[in-house]
């Protein structure tokens, strides 16, 4: 029991003074907080994506000429690619939640009927407005499709769209990019902080004096990791706190659960960044080896592309990304008010990856630290 608590005193000591470090130089204090309230803004204010393709589902319940004349200029655009043919409405929730399809279309049974009665014809489109760009751009794209059809029905009533989007009532982009920058903006000052940690210790002259100390391997990465998490934690929150009070995207889900999330995610990140800092020989080397993997880490994120549309192999590459499921777990706990039995899958990747890169970190300073 005492030399339990010996370990926990030295590890804290080692965590006050990491944390000191961090906070005591004023720059530092200033990269702390000014990255995430510049970047934040910019991204509310500046950020757009492009469309790429839509997957969709279909409720046919006419089985008509006209209805089927109707979704084959929707196939025929090149743009939207059938990826369910559905028999039911309750089972449009599940395509959309799950992300199979970014939209659902409906017909109803008597659409035939209506258009040779000479009604309009409504016809229902639901888009998951989580990916809010891209279900903006998919609804134009929808809405000129039935333009054309309409014309080439000149003189007969028009079929009209019906369009509702779920999680993002008003497809407002911002309510896409913002709860997606919580876990992105908070990874390059986590990563970088961690692997920082050792390589400013050799800079500063202090390393030697590290390793004659009572601290064993394990502790002197505990000791470094414990702040880097903090700062993550506090990063994710001023962007939090930007995206609910100054942009007023409502939250949906629970706080708690998206701080579990948080957690996981950014000790999944630092345990990269302490991978980094072990194999660093200097700062330079471990900022160079930071910002190398911070690009594509984001890229294949799906915060600038939709996953779905990576080719299979970078889809692939994407399982080791902790970024890729940080993004689907704060998205879908913030916009869709997901439980913890909806995103469980995105703790499992986070847990192997720090499962890895911790013990990783462990060996390396064990073995270049003697």
């Amino acid at each position: 029991m005492d030399h339990l608590i010996s370990t926990l005193a030295q590890i804290l000591a080692l965590c006050r003074k990491e944390i000191l470090a961090i906070v005591k130089d004023p720059a530092n204090r200033v990269i702390l907080i000014g990255p995430a309230l510049i970047q934040t803004m910019l991204f509310g204010y500046a950020a757009t994506f492009d469309l790429k393709h839509v997957p969709y589902a279909v409720f046919d319940q006419s089985h008509s000429a006209a209805s089927t004349e109707l979704l084959a200029r929707l196939d025929g655009t090149g743009i939207f690619e059938r990826e369910a043919t559905l028999t039911s409405t309750a089972q449009i929730a599940g395509v959309i939640e799950g992300g199979s399809a970014l939209m659902a279309v409906t017909i109803p049974a008597d659409f035939a009927t209506r258009l040779a009665d000479g009604r309009q014809a409504p016809v229902q489109v639901i888009f998951d407005g989580r990916n809010s760009t891209t279900a903006g751009a998919a609804a134009g794209y929808v809405n000129s499709v039935v333009t054309g059809y309409n014309r080439a029905r000149e003189g007969l009533p028009p079929i009209t769209v019906v369009r509702r989007a779920w999680f993002n009532p008003n497809l407002d982009s911002r309510w896409q990019i913002l709860p997606a920058m919580i876990a992105t903006l908070s990874m390059l000052q986590t990563m970088l902080l961690a692997a920082l940690s050792v390589a400013r210790e050799r800079e500063q002259g202090t390393f030697d004096q590290l390793l004659v100390t009572p601290l064993t391997p394990l502790q002197i990465l505990i000791g470094k990791a414990v702040p880097s998490v903090l700062v993550g934690i506090m990063q994710s929150t001023i962007v939090l706190l930007i995206t609910l009070f100054w942009f007023q995207i409502p939250m949906t889900g629970s706080p708690w659960l998206l701080y579990l999330g948080l957690a996981g995610f950014t000790g999944a990140s630092v345990g990269i960044g302490m991978s980094i800092s072990a194999l660093a020989l200097n700062m330079q080397q471990a900022m160079l080896y930071t910002f190398l993997l911070i690009m594509p880490l984001t890229l294949l994120s799906g915060l600038v592309t939709p996953i779905r549309n990576m080719p299979e192999v970078l889809q692939i590459l994407t399982h080791a990304n902790p970024l890729r499921f940080g993004v689907d777990l704060v998205r879908r706990v913030y916009l869709e008010g997901a439980g913890l039995s909806d995103i469980a899958f995105d703790f499992l990747p986070l847990f192997v990856v720090a499962s890895i890169t911790m013990p990783l970190s462990a060996w390396l300073f064990r073995n270049r630290l003697a």
